[in-house]
């Protein structure tokens, strides 16, 4: 009933967040305050029209699992994923330009839904709810506004951020420079941490939603993506500490049609339905043509670099498909892999959802997970104080419930070593999930360096660990707006 819910809220908010020819988005500008909001569901619409750009939609869904997506596009910069064609080709070899509209799209689509969300902000708080339903509205857009900017800094570095007095005179022309990477920083940082004092805890609230756990995650991510080891560690253990989550036992099954929704490892994650109210169709993108019963379109390869990086006992690569028997009767692997395994392995990650009858599948888009928080909190501990025991302990409950040996403290007592065993623990764990491997790549200083080891790219570049803005952003800029080095 929850998901439903979810659900059908998300097909409301169309109303307000649609950007196709038939939905006009509305513009928060124009609405009158005096006439809207003024009930508690008129607030709830406008809250959840700030989940709407959030969710899973290949038109205007930044989590969508197509090449429109965070996952994809960011994936596709590593070993992780790799093709024949668009930005899994030309991503892979880290070549991307302003004129690259798969990487610069991310900016240019979605940078407004933060001044939205600013708008829809300043409308809750002048509105005539009691001041408890502004609160806890207020703390899921911020919680929403501070995703949409990590992301979008995540991929590009600091961004431009409206203010309030600016928004309010939309008549005005105003160009504005980007922030300093400062005041990027504390901007995300002050939104999720007032989204986690006013959020509800984890279990609170309606599956889908956020609560404490989602901002201190995305805190989590902030502080790892600065380096800000103490921050990183007082986040994990707020999280820890609020005794909620717990490693699921079934790593695959996480995966599976309701795993996600059942799974005492998820932080958070998408609801999808058949309906395309949000979205899945990672099967399409993955399969080939010829997969008994349902296939896809192959748009996307694996590695066998990555696959081989793997132990052989490892669950997490089970769905990592090595071979299977093709509707035309030939059997395909790396042996005899034809044009859908030359590169890889075909990166299913998910249940096939073989009885769908639509294009679309049910299996949730899980973004974050605990995994994450025990991870992030050896990679701080080890930082902070040197590899110990403690942060080894984290790591091999991590490879225990991937069905691999522990791991000896003695093998990696120097940093580096530890850190080069974090960064494998995280490209095995979070592969065609989220699309946070490349942060960790660049994070360890290994993304440039991986790709030309891979590749041997003569496009890999140190200035190619953020993506170009397209030509058409920095010329509206008029002047004020700097396009990232390396890229004029």
């Amino acid at each position: 009933m929850k998901m439903k819910k979810i659900l059908s809220f998300l097909l409301i908010v169309m109303l307000f967040g649609s950007c196709t020819k038939d939905l006009v988005p509305v513009d928060y500008s124009e609405i009158n305050p005096s006439i809207f909001p003024q009930s508690e569901a008129d607030v709830d619409a406008m809250v959840y029209a700030c989940y709407y750009p959030l969710r899973g939609s290949w038109w205007d869904g930044i989590n969508t699992t197509s090449e429109r997506g965070l996952m994809f596009v960011c994936d596709a910069t590593t070993e992780i994923l790799s093709g024949k064609f668009s930005v899994q080709q030309y991503g892979h070899l880290l070549n991307y330009t302003p004129t690259s509209e798969d990487v610069t799209f991310f900016y240019d689509w979605y940078y407004n839904k933060i001044s939205r969300m600013t708008m829809t902000i300043n409308l809750i708080n002048e509105s005539k709810v009691s001041d408890e339903i502004k609160k806890k509205a207020i703390a899921e857009v911020r919680c929403a506004r501070g995703m949409m900017a990590y992301d979008l800094f995540d991929l590009y570095g600091p961004i431009v951020v409206a203010p309030l007095d600016v928004l309010m005179q939309p008549m005005v022309e105003k160009p504005l420079a980007r922030l300093s990477n400062e005041e990027m920083v504390k901007y995300i940082e002050d939104d999720l941490n007032a989204a986690a004092a006013d959020l509800p805890l984890p279990g609170e609230t309606e599956y889908g939603k956020f609560d404490k756990g989602v901002a201190k995650m995305l805190l989590i991510r902030l502080y790892l993506h600065e380096k800000q080891w103490d921050k990183v560690l007082s986040a994990c253990n707020d999280v820890i500490g609020y005794n909620h989550y717990s490693l699921d036992p079934d790593y695959v099954g996480m995966w599976d049609l309701n795993g996600a929704q059942s799974s005492p490892e998820v932080i958070w994650a998408i609801p999808c339905d058949y309906e395309g109210t949000s979205e899945n169709q990672w099967q399409l993108m993955a399969l080939p043509s010829n997969y008994a019963p349902l296939g896809g379109w192959a748009t996307v390869q694996s590695t066998w670099h990555f696959y081989d990086s793997f132990e052989e006992n490892d669950v997490r690569k089970t769905m990592l498909i090595t071979e299977y028997t093709g509707t035309d009767g030939n059997v395909y692997n790396r042996a005899n892999p034809g044009d859908v395994m030359d590169l890889g392995p075909i990166p299913l990650k998910m249940n096939p959802d073989d009885q769908r009858t639509t294009s679309l599948s049910t299996v949730d888009i899980i973004i974050y997970r605990y995994a994450d928080v025990l991870l992030s909190k050896a990679e701080a501990i080890a930082n902070l104080s040197g590899p110990n025991q403690e942060a080894m302990d984290l790591v091999n409950q991590i490879r225990h419930r991937a069905g691999i040996p522990d791991k000896n403290l003695a093998d990696y007592s120097t940093l580096d070593k530890f850190n080069d065993l974090i960064l494998l623990e995280r490209s095995h764990e979070y592969w065609c999930e989220n699309g946070q491997y490349r942060a960790d790549l660049i994070r360890h200083g290994k993304f440039v360096s991986r790709c030309i080891e891979l590749t041997g790219s003569t496009y890999a570049n140190d200035y190619k660990v953020v993506f170009p803005f397209s030509l058409k952003t920095v010329s509206e800029g008029k002047g004020l707006f700097i396009q990232n080095p390396g890229y004029n």
